[in-house]
């Protein structure tokens, strides 16, 4: 056998073992960016996809929350709350599709990137909040909720990178949900300003006041 021949035989364990080392940690890095309850993608791994899709100009930024949550857990428990969690998670990754990204940010809290072809967001986002209101299948038909909704369209804001676009979602959110208008835009001035901005304590509430508009 040659030189060359009896170096190549000898290293194919190593280089086998290294592949499957590499194989362990890509496995490793894609279960660190997936939420263990709902499946989704966690934050970071959500950002990462996200950053990605707003290059396209028909991408829509849309964060969820999940109305009156603390009462689901503390009246029907722990087990409950994980359930309606996890349903949210389902019909909010099923309406964005595999074009979009949908991740739990933390808690009852949700965002996604959709890529609008047809200009219908708006249809799409009223469709999908009556969706998310729906009871889960079973699951006690009392065990559900409504899911507040803020939206907004990258390219109206085109400065704006993903941090700044949730915040305007997020704005717009917290508008729908004390309006309990369930859905909102983030829009160009428009209708009317909220005073209190992204709720107390929450990182990046903005100081001025900012503009939102209505759903469609």
């Amino acid at each position: 056998m040659s030189t060359v021949a009896t170096i190549l035989l000898s290293a194919l364990p190593l280089a086998a073992g290294w592949a499957v080392h590499v194989w362990w940690l890509r496995t490793c890095l894609t279960t660190a960016r997936r939420d263990p309850l709902t499946g989704l993608r966690t934050r970071d791994g959500f950002t990462r996809r996200a950053t990605i899709l707003l290059r396209d100009p028909r991408a829509v930024v849309v964060l969820a929350d999940v109305d009156k949550f603390k009462r689901i857990n503390d009246t029907y428990g722990h087990a409950a709350g994980d359930a309606l969690l996890k349903a949210t998670a389902d019909r909010l990754a099923h309406h964005v599709g595999r074009a979009g990204v949908a991740g739990r940010l933390g808690g009852d809290e949700f965002a996604a990137v959709l890529i609008d072809d047809h200009g219908s967001a708006a249809d799409l986002l009223a469709v999908l909040h009556g969706v998310l209101a729906r009871p889960i299948d079973g699951q006690d038909p009392a065990v559900h909720t409504t899911v507040s909704l803020g939206w907004v369209r990258a390219a109206d804001f085109p400065a704006d990178d993903l941090s700044g676009l949730l915040r305007r979602a997020d704005e717009a959110m917290y508008a729908a949900k004390q309006g309990r208008a369930g859905l909102r835009r983030a829009g160009l001035g428009w209708l009317f300003a909220t005073i209190t901005s992204r709720r107390a304590g929450r990182t990046g509430a903005r100081t001025d006041a900012p503009t939102i508009g209505v759903a469609a």
